[in-house]
């Protein structure tokens, strides 16, 4: 597994430069447009940090039109965390997906305990009814959440983790610019101390959510 430690100030400047404008076809207006910049410098699959961020304060609504307090319902629980949307065609999807494929590896009872939430950067179009018929396909278990999107923007950046609201382009086509990050939260001291960028792999998450689950570095 690939991991550096880095200070979270450097952590934050970072964070700004991993960006996906995610988008679909000239043919179809209401699909976005794949774009993904990075530094280079940044890539690593695993990034601990030396001063971990604190849990986002978001009360949001789930899939089932239920209230959702992000804080008070993991508590205590190993968490990972990612923001994006489900029209995303390419970095999104692959992300949960990997995520998905690596937490089948684990037992049963660790399974039930990992909690991973989506939140959603498009609330718009991603009704709980869309995240919750996205998210089956993945991982029924996976928590999605939406709700304000100055809300959501706020907590995505508590976390370095920069969003920008969905707009249309010249051309007409929707673009939805997001961080492709990933937060492991322990469940030892709530606090986000693990980061995965979009490169990371099925093999990655495998070989480090057994000792994200116990509350241990990568």
């Amino acid at each position: 597994m690939r991991k550096k430690t880095f200070a979270a100030a450097a952590l934050l400047a970072a964070a700004s430069l991993t960006l996906s404008a995610c988008g679909g076809g000239d043919n179809d207006a209401d699909r976005p447009v794949s774009v993904v910049s990075e530094d280079p410098a940044t890539q690593q699959a695993a990034t601990v940090l030396d001063k971990p961020f604190e849990k986002p304060d978001l009360v949001l609504t789930d899939t089932q039109g239920e209230k959702y307090d992000l804080r008070e319902r993991t508590a205590g629980k190993p968490t990972l965390i990612y923001f994006g949307y489900t029209n995303c065609p390419d970095v999104c999807p692959l992300t949960m997906n990997n995520i998905a494929v690596a937490k089948k590896q684990l037992p049963k009872a660790e399974q039930d305990e990992l909690r991973v939430v989506f939140v959603t950067t498009d609330p718009e179009r991603d009704t709980p009814a869309a995240l919750g018929t996205w998210l089956k396909g993945i991982d029924p278990q996976v928590i999605g959440l939406t709700g304000d999107f100055d809300t959501i923007q706020a907590g995505a950046r508590t976390l370095g983790i920069s969003i920008e609201a969905p707009k249309k382009d010249k051309d007409g086509k929707v673009v939805s610019t997001h961080g492709t990050q990933v937060i492991a939260f322990s469940p030892k001291t709530d606090a986000g101390y693990v980061l995965y960028g979009e490169d990371a792999t099925v093999d990655d998450y495998t070989a480090d959510l057994p000792k994200l689950i116990k509350g241990e570095k990568p």
